[in-house]
């Protein structure tokens, strides 16, 4: 007799949408903050789930990112859901992958400009400079907002009125030669 178990049992569930709007695979957050969980699990890759390949989000966001010729990248579900909320539909997440150069090529069918919008913190900086080296051998345009230390797009978007943070996303918005040399300093 098999064993069965759940998977995702005690997180919070988000399909993750082909770009034809058809459901892959899924994406559970644990609800409970506990050291020894993860905090995303994916779907097990499959025939049809790769996560390398797609983008949280795009399938939402295709109309917008044509219309605003520009795409936000963020890391998480909650982080996509978050700007939805904040009016921006033009965002997608890798997902808790870094990201790939199938997601480049993803992005790229829709809009060159792309602005990495990764947690203020020393992985999520880290994580937007391993995108940006990606993203400038695809010859797109790659802009970087770093949010105020300790913030998340989702945190973040919620402290703050729709206004405002569309504001500090225009007013921090900064070419990668000039992110990379403020790290450095």
């Amino acid at each position: 007799e098999e064993n069965l178990f759940d998977r995702f049992s005690g997180r919070v569930m988000f399909p993750i949408h082909s770009l034809s709007g058809q459901v892959l695979g899924f994406g559970g957050r644990v609800l409970k903050k506990d050291a020894k969980t993860a905090k995303y699990l994916n779907s097990p890759e499959s025939e049809i789930y790769h996560k390398s390949r797609i983008l949280y989000g795009i399938f939402q966001a295709r109309k917008s990112i044509m219309q605003e010729d520009k795409v936000y990248m963020v890391e998480g579900y909650t982080d996509v859901m978050s700007l939805h909320e904040v009016n921006i539909e033009n965002v997608v997440a890798s997902s808790g992958t870094s990201l790939t150069n199938e997601q480049v090529k993803l992005i790229k069918r829709f809009t060159p400009n792309i602005t990495i919008l990764y947690d203020g913190d020393a992985a999520g900086i880290k994580a937007s400079i391993r995108g940006i080296d990606l993203v400038l051998e695809e010859g797109m345009n790659v802009k970087m907002v770093l949010l105020p230390d300790g913030e998340d797009p989702d945190s973040y978007s919620k402290k703050v009125s729709h206004e405002e943070f569309a504001r500090y996303l225009r007013e921090n918005e900064t070419d990668f030669i000039r992110f990379k040399a403020q790290l450095l300093m």
